[in-house]
């Protein structure tokens, strides 16, 4: 096992402990509907399990920085542009600031600087990672051993997109859980099948 493999073990254990975080959130607080409310409600400030979550999606966000910062010599020996492994560092980075400082205010509510920076930040997260996608599709299209996840990458950002404004229209609505799942599997799906192409390919 080298250096590589245990970058691509921190990426793929990543999504893994987000999912378990909101599938546990059902099971721990009766009241909580995966359905109705999103991911961020299980870590808001006055949350009943927050404790405990915090440590959750804290790891995963930890974990998933991690990995990217050897994303770019993980592919190819380092060949190709860096533009898509930058943007998921800074994605990554900005993913650790919110686990750690930006939790949504009481109730799951946008009310304070803080509270509306986690959303800010998480949508600005999601763009970096969407456009980091297509950046590999355009490294990767040509290269035999990733053409295939080359193609992946582009239907991952196409559909994330269409995720991402279906989530922002259901936000009112009592199906936002639902729909915010949908979107967030689909990113937690690319991180974890990119990290084990790092893994088989180093």
């Amino acid at each position: 096992m080298n250096l590589f493999h245990l970058l691509a073990l921190c990426g793929m254990l990543s999504p893994i402990i987000y999912t378990l975080m909101w599938i546990l959130g059902g099971i721990l607080q009766p009241e909580y509907s995966h359905i109705r409310d999103d991911v961020s409600t299980l870590v808001a400030v006055d949350a009943p399990n927050k404790k405990l979550f915090d440590k959750f999606i804290i790891s995963s966000s930890i974990l998933l920085f991690v990995f990217y910062t050897g994303l770019h010599w993980g592919i190819n020996n380092g060949a190709g542009s860096i533009t898509g492994p930058i943007l998921f560092v800074i994605s990554g980075l900005l993913g650790v600031l919110v686990a750690l400082f930006f939790p949504l205010d009481a109730g799951g509510e946008l009310l304070t600087i803080r509270g509306k920076l986690h959303l800010v930040l998480i949508a600005i997260s999601g763009i970096l990672a969407t456009a980091g996608m297509v950046a590999l599709w355009f490294r990767l299209e040509s290269e035999v051993e990733w053409s295939g996840f080359a193609t992946f990458s582009l239907i991952t950002a196409i559909v994330s997109l269409i995720l991402v404004v279906a989530t922002s229209a259901a936000v009112n609505t009592n199906y936002v859980g639902l729909v915010e799942r949908l979107m967030v599997s689909s990113y937690q799906i690319y991180y974890f099948v990119l990290a084990l192409m790092v893994f088989l390919t180093n």
